[in-house]
Formats: structure tokens, sequence, C-alpha cells
């Protein structure tokens, strides 16, 4: 059977699966899954057009990755054809562990589980499954094999996973701020003293990289009816695992049941195998199929939230450089209360502060370092003329505040 498929890809135009390991990874239950979660989660309720899949996603990074290393060969470093497959299985993988909406299920079904820790996991299932063919993958992907530069093109401050998905979440919503030149930043990668580095005739596609990066950010990953989307989700499922944990039986896929009636956390997430069992059964369509019944459900905190959801009534955001006021939102709860007939304690689910956060680049951690002519290595916010670069260093941070709309 021919296993060097071709996939004709939106972004790219047609890329092809490198090998028959990757063709059998890319066809098991777990990366088959990630077709039915979306990339962006709630962003579609803005951007109608980003639908795009995290499938799509982990395919363009693994062809980002084939480019990479055809390029650091041609300037000379020895990448063995095992190394090539192992650092393409490494950035194809390294979203499993993603679950539906992933950030809204962070905050609600399982606390305090970060993604990439599942992805490891599931890594390592699949390395069982795959007779140890995967452990290489694995060692990269940790930052254990001896070659660092190539975790560096997986996980770092330039590295191929965003360069992926900045390309592919601006292709797919429209927003052309977040186009990048990802094809020359990669022909311009180099490697020095083990370290993935950038040829200083490469500064001003980084540039222009973080700069897309931090306005994505604003326009797209952090627009206030996607954190509207996204904050009705996790109250609804906040919600749904109360009144689970009181004994009520929700509509719910068997996995989605079991997230609600226990109560899973870090600690008791790996130590039971079933967990894993139901979170790789989990995807968008049993979240969504979930909340198109619960829309009738007679507890009406929980029906009042799914019907915001699902006609996209949503919550009004408002977003600022300071802290919101108590007695802005005491005054808003008191107005919720008596406009819903609730309690005081149930209020919460309609109006909450909260806070997020936006940093373009993160010079303490993986720094992006340019090769300069003479061999110096620098650091790209030393190497660069651009001021503004200086200050995509600093943490932006901004207050939100949630209330439902006509209060």
């Amino acid at each position: 059977m021919n296993k060097k498929k071709i996939i004709n890809d939106p972004v790219y135009g047609f890329i092809s699966i490198p090998s028959a390991l990757v063709y059998d990874v890319i066809s098991h239950p777990y990366f088959q899954r990630l077709r039915y979660i979306k990339q962006l989660g709630m962003t579609h309720l803005v951007y109608p057009g980003a639908l795009h899949t995290r499938f799509h996603h982990a395919l363009g990074a693994m062809h980002l990755m084939g480019l990479a290393v055809e390029i650091l060969r041609s300037k000379g470093h020895h990448i063995t054809e095992g190394e090539e497959e192992a650092a393409i299985l490494a950035i194809l993988l390294h979203d499993i562990g993603h679950g539906p909406f992933s950030h809204a299920l962070e905050h609600s079904l399982v606390t305090g589980i970060r993604h990439e820790d599942i992805s490891m996991k599931l890594m390592q299932e699949l390395n069982d499954h795959f007779e140890g063919k995967l452990t290489h993958a694995i060692e990269i992907f940790n930052g254990t094999y001896p070659k660092k530069f190539l975790h560096q093109l997986i996980s770092g401050q330039l590295d191929l996973d965003r360069m992926d998905y900045l390309n592919r979440d601006s292709f797919f919503t429209g927003v052309s701020e977040g186009v990048i030149s990802f094809d020359r930043i990669i022909k311009m990668f180099n490697v020095f003293d083990d370290d993935l580095v950038i040829e200083e005739k490469g500064i001003y596609s980084i540039e222009k990289f973080l700069i897309a990066r931090r306005l994505m950010y604003w326009q797209v990953y952090l627009h206030k009816t996607v954190i509207a989307g996204e904050m009705i989700l996790v109250k609804l499922l906040e919600r749904a695992k109360d009144l689970s944990a009181r004994g009520e039986d929700l509509f719910a896929a068997p996995s989605l049941n079991h997230f609600l009636k226990h109560n899973i956390n870090e600690k008791n997430f790996f130590s039971q195998q079933e967990n894993l069992t139901h979170f790789t059964n989990l995807d968008d369509q049993d979240i969504y199929a979930a909340v198109k019944v619960w829309v009738q459900h007679p507890d009406k905190i929980l029906s009042t939230l799914c019907k915001m959801l699902t006609s996209r009534n949503l919550y009004k955001v408002e977003m600022s450089n300071q802290r919101t006021d108590e007695d802005r939102i005491a005054f808003l709860k008191a107005a919720v209360v008596d406009l819903l007939d609730i309690t005081d304690e149930e209020a919460k689910y309609f109006v909450f502060a909260d806070s997020i956060q936006n940093r373009a680049y993160n010079a303490g951690v993986g720094n992006i370092k340019i090769l300069m002519k003479n061999n110096d290595i620098v650091d790209i916010a030393k190497a660069s003329d651009l001021s503004n670069l200086e200050s995509l260093q600093k943490t932006v941070e901004k207050y939100i505040l949630c209330y439902p709309r006509g209060i």
C-alpha cells in the first residue's frame, strides 16, 4: 500500500506525507480526533471562516519542519533521515493533547492540567503502540535529544508551530496583519553552537513576525467577542458540573458525562487510564450537542447560558487598563438578580471580572538569536533597529468585565 500520500493544503498547496510511519501515526484515532477540534475555538463567532481544525494545523507544521530540515542540510548541518522523521513526528504530535475548546475546557472540566502534559502522555502511549519507534521524537519534543536545535524548531520564540498557526489563522480569518514570510524566515535558519539562529539578513522578516503575532493576539485570539463566547462556555460547563455534583443527570455523551460527574485534576488525571480514554473520545461535537439539548433544561442558569451561546447573544465585554470598580460589579450583579430572578450567589455566572495578557516576545525564554555577518550572536531585541521591539517584550495586561447585554 502506498503510504506516501499527497495532501492538498489551502495554505501551502500540495504537501506530502514523508514516510510510512508518519502515515500510520496520522491514521491513528488519537490523531484523527483532531479533525473534529477547531483550531480557534470560538473565533468563528467573529470571523466566520475560522473553522479550520487542529488536524490542518498539525499537518501544516509537519510540512514546515520538512522545509526547515532541507534548508539546514543545504547549509552543511548533518541531520540523519531518522532524525528528520523524529523531528517531523514531534511537531506533528505537539498538539495532540488538546481537548475541544481547550482553553475553556482547561478552566472548567479538567482543572490545572496542561495540554502539553496530555500530549506527552499520548505520545508515550503511541510509542508503545508503534513498538518504540517514537522514542527519538519524544526526546526531541522534551528537549533531551543531543541536537538542541531540533527541539527549538518545535518549541521556542520562533518555532514552526507559531509560524504555521499565524499563517493559517490569518488565512482562515482573513486578517491580513497575521501574514508572515514563513518561507523567507525558514530560508534564513542556521545552526551555531547547536543553537537555532537567524542569519542577519532575516532581521526584518523576524520583526514582521513578532509584530504580526502581537496584532493577531489583539485582533483575533483576544478579540472581546471571542472572549465573550469562551467565557459563556466556561460558565455553562461550570454550571453543568455543579448540577452533576448535586446528583443531577444531564444529557451528555458518555465521555463528557465522565468529566461532569468526576472532579478530575492534575493529580488524579494521569493515575487512571479511563480518564485518558474518555479524554481522547471528546471533541467539539460532544460539547455542542450537549449545549443544544441543555437549552431546554429546567435549571434557569444552565438554560439561559446555553441560549445565550446558541443564539449568539453573548456577554457584553468591557476591556480596560484598570481593574473594574467593585461597586460597579455589585451594581451589575444586583441588576442581573432582578432581571433574571436569581440569587446573589447565582449572579456570578453572569457578572464577573477577569484579566488577559499579551506578550509577543519573551526575551528570557528561548531568545531569538541573530547570527551577524562577523559570526557574533546578538539577541533580536538588540540587533533590531525597531524601537517598539523593546515594547513587545512587555506583558500587556488588560482587565475585562463581562455582563449580559440589556442591563
